[in-house]
């Protein structure tokens, strides 16, 4: 039985570990809940961006992928990567969790195209400079890496210049409040600027998940120590048609405030992926 401490900073090692075996362990019970709202068994995937059900068929954030070679961070089961591929796209995901990649492959049996699938994490990206024209992560990896500034800087080595790095997160306003989707959750009860992290522990003390904060002014001047540009914030609104609730996400929350905050990046150079 994990139960969550205080003032314990876990390093990327540790945060890593924990988190592997996490989402190994809840691999099955994710999809149980989420699984038809992400699309995972779609044939061909789907790319929900958020909790909002913001898709990329609508949204465009990625701009035309068509034949773009194309990397997902933190990709789960690939249901992103996998509609990307279906977009025209060569596109690739990564994971740390060999149990979600392992339902992604299972997912893709139907589909036209195979997805290649690799696992690592995302703080040492295992591909030369220059391999990519777009770079994404949809709520897969960022929060949960103890150095969001290193994932930069290599999504920064990875990119083709004028490529294009867009990821989405829990919108930093959310962790000054409780995380629950009803009225409790509408009081800031934590300081906006305590970055200490969302620790878990086990009977022994092991750390077992870790869920990392950085604030909007971090999240920016990590973009730009990087190398890169930021082009938009985006903060989906919660749609009339949507009441799911999906953890601390609700209709209710989403009256209020955002529940996630989308990075829109890119790395200077040749303007080529429009």
């Amino acid at each position: 039985m994990s139960r969550p401490v205080s003032g314990f900073r876990p390093d990327s090692p540790t945060s890593e570990t924990a988190n592997r075996r996490w989402w190994d362990a809840e691999t099955s019970q994710y999809h149980r809940e989420h699984g038809a709202f992400l699309g995972t068994d779609t044939v061909g995937g789907e790319f929900v961006w958020c909790p909002e059900g913001l898709h990329e068929g609508d949204a465009h954030l990625l701009g035309d992928v068509s034949g773009r070679d194309v990397l997902e961070v933190g990709c789960g089961s690939a249901p992103c990567s996998r509609w990307l591929v279906s977009a025209g796209a060569r596109a690739v995901g990564l994971d740390l969790s060999r149990q979600m990649l392992g339902r992604g492959l299972a997912a893709m049996t139907s589909d036209l195209t195979r997805t290649p699938l690799v696992q690592a994490g995302a703080e040492h990206l295992p591909f030369a400079d220059h391999s990519f024209d777009v770079v994404c992560s949809a709520f897969g990896a960022i929060p949960f890496v103890a150095d969001s500034a290193r994932v930069m800087r290599e999504v920064a080595r990875v990119l083709r210049p004028g490529g294009r790095w867009v990821f989405a997160v829990n919108h930093p306003m959310r962790w000054a409040f409780p995380d629950d989707p009803g009225p409790p959750g509408l009081t800031v009860s934590i300081p906006y600027f305590d970055r200490s992290p969302y620790v878990e522990v086990d009977d022994t003390g092991e750390v077992t998940y870790v869920e990392h904060h950085r604030t909007i002014g971090d999240r920016v001047r990590e973009i730009r120590a990087a190398g890169l540009l930021l082009d938009d914030i985006v903060e989906p609104e919660w749609p009339e048609w949507l009441e799911q609730e999906w953890g601390q996400w609700s209709p209710l929350r989403g009256q209020y405030f955002p529940g996630t905050a989308i990075f829109c990046c890119s790395l200077p150079g040749d303007d080529r992926v429009r």
